[in-house]
């Protein structure tokens, strides 16, 4: 690595220890109309002044935010138990509550605590769940978001993913002085650090598979090029810069390999793989038309992406070998684009053109083929599944604003992540 990027490397592992409040103020729109009432107890702790982050605040916040739950308001709540001991369920019960959550924050030394928390039935008092989790103060969020995960995955079976992080450009400034950052968060918005910032655009974060690495497109040589960023301590290197287009780069399933879309010397986009060990590049698609946006199967054998060779974007899919041939998915309207595939592969999620807008739509792949419109924007692009499937993130427009919102992959829960700084766009959902 050169002395110039060595330095970059430590000025953004500066930046990458800077965490600050969260950007966002999240609204859900709309919720599931049988959402579980639950009620999510303050946890007792010993000390108050140690209790800087309120855990169960940050459980119910979590639950609510899924818009699967509805949570109590504390100031409803006539008693605070903080053991199953202490529950009067009959009266839980008539407060309109099926589930409970009880527990307490206990010092364990200096910056240590240990969180016990349980988890009921009102209707049978039938204890779900007992568990302890060990935090220092700065992990204490990171603890309300594992409780509310286990509690998720309990009651409705599927696996809770408020511990992830999101990846997303932030747009300060309005032309010719604007400030592109590239942001990682905790799911809700909390805890944002700068990972990268630049006076010139960045585009296009994606995740390695094991979390640890960003790949994303820069140009902050007036030229884009795919940087791949070890987000510890900031390292990055710069992985492509060909004459011409880098744009859209996908980790294979294994993290060894990156799909991109690169031109060729007469300006055609095309797939291509390259291998991150080797540099070595093989071109993938060939044709007179547009091809972008890849996405990787989940056994890496096979990648969809964008083309316009029929005459306007559609999605297709082919095999990484010699001589397979690209199959067209969708046929449904004149514009389908920015493929995404559901961590069980069950469902492909895209960008559709209805009624002059740009919304968020979602393909049935084990079926017939079916596609449900999921949101009603006028802009809703850049679809990114939660590690779980059970959440779509998006950007959109708020007034004007580039915003983010959120959509279960039904399309029955709606919200909305406006940002309290600048715009924000290309969201990017980290894996488990």
């Amino acid at each position: 690595m050169n002395k110039t990027l060595l330095a970059a490397a430590a000025s953004l592992a500066c930046l990458l220890s800077q965490s600050g409040r969260a950007e966002f103020v999240v609204e859900v729109t709309r919720g599931q109309d049988n959402a579980v009432p639950i009620a999510v107890v303050p946890f007792l702790a010993a000390d108050s002044a140690d209790a800087s982050i309120d855990a169960a605040t940050v459980v119910s916040s979590d639950l609510a935010r899924s818009g699967r739950f509805k949570t109590m308001d504390r100031k409803d709540m006539v008693e605070q138990p903080h053991v199953g001991a202490g529950i009067g369920f009959d009266d839980w019960r008539r407060l309109g509550n099926d589930y409970i959550v009880v527990g307490q924050m206990l010092p364990q030394g200096p910056d240590r605590y240990t969180i016990n928390f349980e988890l009921y039935n009102v209707l049978t008092r039938q204890r779900l769940l007992g568990y302890q989790i060990s935090a220092n103060r700065a992990g204490l969020r990171l603890a309300g978001h594992q409780i509310a995960d286990m509690v998720f995955d309990k009651i409705l079976g599927i696996r809770g993913a408020f511990a992830t992080r999101i990846a997303y450009v932030s747009v300060l400034g309005s032309l010719p002085h604007r400030n592109y950052r590239l942001i990682v968060a905790d799911s809700d918005g909390e805890n944002p650090h700068i990972v990268m910032q630049s006076n010139e655009p960045l585009m296009s974060p994606a995740w390695s598979p094991d979390g640890q690495n960003l790949a994303y497109v820069s140009f902050e040589d007036r030229l884009p090029s795919v940087y791949v960023q070890y987000l510890k301590t900031g390292e990055r290197r710069r992985v492509s810069a060909k004459a011409g287009v880098n744009q859209a780069p996908a980790f294979s399933p294994d993290g060894k390999k990156l799909a991109l879309t690169l031109s060729t010397r007469d300006g055609n986009l095309d797939v291509y793989l390259l291998d991150l060990t080797t540099n070595e590049l093989t071109r993938l698609t060939d044709d007179p038309g547009i091809d972008t946006e890849p996405e990787w199967s989940r056994d890496g054998q096979s990648i969809y992406f964008t083309s316009d060779r029929a005459g306007g974007p559609q999605i297709y899919r082919v095999g990484i070998h010699p001589g397979d041939h690209p199959r067209r998915l969708t046929f449904q309207g004149n514009y389908n684009a920015r493929p995404r595939l559901s961590p069980d592969e069950s469902q492909l999620a895209f960008v559709t053109q209805q009624d002059g807008a740009y919304r968020i739509a979602v393909m049935d792949l084990n079926g017939r083929g079916d596609v449900q419109i999921l949101t009603k924007g006028q802009f809703d692009v850049s679809p990114s599944y939660a590690p779980n499937g059970a959440m779509i993130i998006y950007a959109s427009r708020d007034h004007g604003r580039g915003v983010l919102a959120m959509t279960s992959s039904d399309g029955r829960v709606q919200e909305k992540l406006v940002s309290s700084e600048g715009e924000v766009q290309e969201p990017a959902w980290s894996p488990f």
